[in-house]
């Protein structure tokens, strides 16, 4: 795949939008596309999601559908997106459906024609316009934050950061945990989102804190839990909050300049060896019953409308965030790599 940052704002952010065109006709659960779907017997799922919560979607999806087996491939959303180009580049077609938590790599894949639309009746009937591409290539199909978090037994809630700034006090150095953007699709989407609003200058001060530097967004929520380091600057939202429901000395902080918004899309892919399934698997994705599992088995956070908030959980209206901006990460994506891995030294 060429260097994102080559690309021109303009046409990045056209690739994004897309031109109004009208969307394809919704497609519904049907025992004709179950039964096309047997016949194939298997999707091919690359995706960015922990890899517990994957290994758990498919196992559902699997006794729903008996005969058709989900291949989960997990890692890093740069990984998966490398991958791909890799496979591609070499005439190698394996995935079928693919999600990120870089909104970006969607930009790219449709704007290089490596989708197919396919709008699964949930999202044409629920999902608002923000969530879901207007040509159908693509919709979101889990929500996170990025966020703070601190172990409850080496830091008091009176002490703790309740700022990307609080950070920055010498008291932290040598106990903050982060994660890497040329791993994880979460944290170049909150690189970016912290550079543009609060400046570079900010991750030159931050550097200077002798922080432990990991790959994944999963890392510093386990870190932060099992002691290794009092605080984390970022990492998921989810993971943290999973593992406080399992008592775990971890407490998480929405950060007062607004936690980084990150809309992972999933997609199915345009030369998909298994279409039926594919499609099948998708749409589940979507339904009511996928998008409750987000949230019951990840805490994830859903598009849609129709699913239950876990009790007692901050409602994402009611927490400050700062943008999401795909186009612009699409074009700035390697310079923000490049930059991060000059300050902090990895």
């Amino acid at each position: 795949m060429r260097m994102r940052s080559l690309i021109s704002p303009i046409v990045a952010l056209l690739a994004l939008v897309g031109i109004a065109h009208a969307q394809p006709a919704p497609i519904s659960i049907t025992p004709d596309l179950i039964a096309a779907a047997k016949k194939e017997g298997r999707v091919a799922w690359y995706t960015s999601v922990d890899v517990k919560v994957a290994e758990q979607l498919a196992k559902a999806f699997e006794t729903k559908y008996p005969g058709i087996k989900v291949q989960v491939e997990r890692s890093g959303a740069e990984r998966i997106f490398q991958r791909i180009g890799q496979e591609y580049s070499s005439r190698i077609y394996t995935v079928d459906v693919v999600d990120s938590s870089d909104a970006a790599h969607f930009v790219y894949y449709k704007r290089e024609d490596m989708l197919q639309p396919v709008v699964p009746e949930d999202v044409a009937k629920h999902f608002a316009p923000a969530y879901k591409d207007p040509d159908g290539m693509h919709a979101a199909w889990r929500i996170n934050l990025s966020v703070i978090a601190y172990n409850t037994q080496q830091v008091k809630p009176e002490d703790a950061p309740k700022s990307f700034a609080d950070l920055l006090d010498p008291k932290w150095s040598g106990k903050i945990v982060k994660a890497h953007p040329s791993y994880s699709g979460t944290i170049l989407t909150s690189t970016f989102q912290i550079s543009r609003d609060l400046g570079w200058q900010y991750f030159e001060k931050l550097a200077q804190q002798r922080i432990m530097q990991v790959q994944s967004a999963v890392d510093p929520p386990n870190k932060v839990a099992a002691g290794e380091r009092a605080v984390m600057a970022d990492g998921n939202e989810y993971n943290a909050a999973l593992l406080r429901s399992q008592k775990a000395p971890i407490e998480i902080v929405y950060p007062a300049e607004g936690a980084p918004l990150v809309i992972g899309p999933a997609g199915v892919m345009k030369r998909a060896p298994n279409q039926n399934a594919a499609k099948l698997f998708y749409t589940w994705l979507f339904t009511v019953e996928g998008q409750q599992m987000l949230l019951d088995v990840a805490l994830l956070r859903s598009a849609h409308p129709g699913v239950k908030e876990p009790p007692g959980r901050k409602p994402l209206s009611e927490i400050k965030v700062m943008k999401d901006d795909a186009a612009e990460v699409d074009k700035q994506a390697e310079e923000i790599k490049a930059r991060y891995t000059r300050l902090f030294k990895t």
